[in-house]
């Protein structure tokens, strides 16, 4: 590939559209190429949609074209769509036999608020089934691979989307984050995820996992860039009642590169045993960054942090066992014809869903079931409540809390599968701010000696993503951490 735009930036990429030195069209067909080429490899697609990006790609050049300075900055712009959203056209399977062939009628918000502004998408990127996983192996569909080390996984749920940018197979991605898994993918594959406060994005059309706990939000190759993508996707949305309506600001203001008097707190019980060396010496080096650049740091405590991931556990799987009751054999889907509606629902359902999918379900209806609901739901929100009073305390000390986003770099692929309560502890440093509804992002901090990347943690306090895009673009500019060619 001579050109290698897909390469660029959406920030660089835009600013060429925009004054006609590229093509909306050469951009797309560079993407495609890149997927043809990385995708054997990777698996970070389910659905490549070449004949729809194409056409969107020609529409984005008439726009440019016809008044290419008036044009929304993500016009013409190829980027990857997790394959969780409701997409007109073209299938939505959320890694799911269950749904592989469902074919939405209608766009979720988020995908209508992109078409408006003349994105290109590219395709539907894979991820863990129904977004219950931590490493993309629990796709239908086969793992998607980290494009670091093809022999390690690219992290979850989100996994296709993060792959998939740091492989330059797209300039931007979606992705959806219930306890990490737009964060943790982002670590693992060393570009930026942000997941912004719960409500600030519209739900509508995301396939629903936990309803609490799910938020929309952006991978990108730079925190302008996801600053980019997350002002078209923020807002009001009368078809989520859960959606606020605070206004949005340009959040690519925000990006001053100055961090002079910031208060930084730094909580003890994310540096835990356990985490590796050069997890910790990555992240308290960036601390340093930040000091260099006139920020300052102090350690604080979130002592609840240690009952985050049970009460998560009990919170998701009860939310996820009654979101995943629609899909019963009848209404749309999967449907295993049986002798009567009873046994065409049990057999459509063991058929149609994953053993990690199933595992929670059963895991959530037991903490919903009668004798049991006060026991485990309700003391796991109770804990849930803790848990955001220890981040409203500290927030009275502190504009921003960074950490590391995983206790370890990309682990191996099936490393991890055969016992799930490690699985599970890879969400530990993410899990708190989902119950808490924080925004969170992760950036890249540095490398392992296995040239791995290693991601940040910044949160901040509700709708505070101006503070955190703030910061995570000092850090950037600082050159603290350079991002490496992947391995394919």
């Amino acid at each position: 590939m001579a050109s290698e735009l897909n390469k660029l930036t959406i920030a660089e990429a835009s600013a060429m559209l925009r004054k006609r030195e590229i093509s909306a069209l050469e951009l797309t067909r560079d993407c495609l190429e890149r997927i043809a080429a990385a995708e054997p490899k990777l698996n970070a697609f389910i659905t490549v949609s070449e004949k729809e990006a194409t056409e969107q790609a020609r529409q984005a050049d008439a726009r440019l074209a016809s008044g290419g300075d008036e044009a929304p900055l993500l016009c013409g712009i190829p980027l990857g769509i997790k394959d969780i959203y409701a997409t007109t056209g073209v299938r939505t399977t959320c890694a799911s036999r269950i749904l592989e062939n469902f074919v939405p009628p209608f766009d979720a918000t988020v995908i209508e608020r992109l078409r408006s502004d003349g994105a290109v998408f590219i395709g539907k990127t894979n991820m863990d089934e129904f977004a219950m996983g931590s490493s993309t192996e629990n796709s239908a569909f086969g793992p998607t691979l980290n494009p670091h080390d093809t022999g390690r996984v690219a992290g979850g749920s989100s996994g296709g989307s993060a792959a998939a940018v740091a492989a330059h197979e797209c300039l931007g991605a979606l992705g959806t984050d219930t306890g990490g898994s737009i964060r943790e993918p982002a670590s693992f594959c060393g570009v930026v995820g942000l997941k912004p406060t719960y409500s600030r994005v519209s739900r509508y059309g995301v396939i629903a996992y936990a309803s609490s706990l799910d938020q929309v939000g952006p991978f990108a190759k730079s925190v302008r860039d996801a600053a980019i993508i997350l002002r078209t996707l923020a807002g009001k949305d009368p078809r989520d009642s859960t959606c606020s309506a605070r206004a949005v600001p340009d959040y690519e203001r925000a990006l001053t590169g100055d961090v002079k008097g910031l208060r930084i707190g730094v909580p003890k019980e994310f540096f835990v045993e356990g985490m590796e060396p050069e997890v910790e010496k990555s992240v308290r080096a960036a601390l340093k960054t930040y000091e260099s650049l006139g920020a300052t740091t102090a350690e604080i405590s979130l002592p609840h942090t240690g009952y985050a991931i049970a009460a998560y556990y009990l919170v998701a799987t009860a939310e996820a066992s009654a979101n995943l009751a629609r899909y019963d054999g009848i209404r749309f889907g999967l449907r295993v014809d049986a002798e009567n509606n009873i046994s065409l629902n049990e057999i459509t359902r063991a058929q149609g869903f994953g053993a990690e999918v199933k595992r929670r379900i059963m895991l959530g209806t037991f903490a919903l079931s009668a004798g049991y609901y006060d026991a485990y739901y309700l003391k796991g929100q109770k804990v849930r409540t803790l848990i955001r009073n220890d981040f409203e305390r500290a927030f009275q000390k502190c504009d921003l809390i960074v950490t590391p986003v995983a206790p370890t770099t990309a682990f191996k692929l099936g490393e991890k599968m055969n016992d799930p309560l490690t699985m599970y502890l890879s969400d530990i440093f993410t899990i708190s701010v989902n119950l808490a509804g924080l925004p969170g992002m992760s950036i890249p901090c540095g490398y392992d000696s296995k040239h791995l990347p290693i991601g940040m943690q910044l949160i901040g306090p509700p709708f505070s993503e101006e503070t955190i895009l703030r910061a995570g673009d000092a850090f950037e500019r600082s050159g603290a951490s350079k991002p490496r060619a992947t391995a394919i």
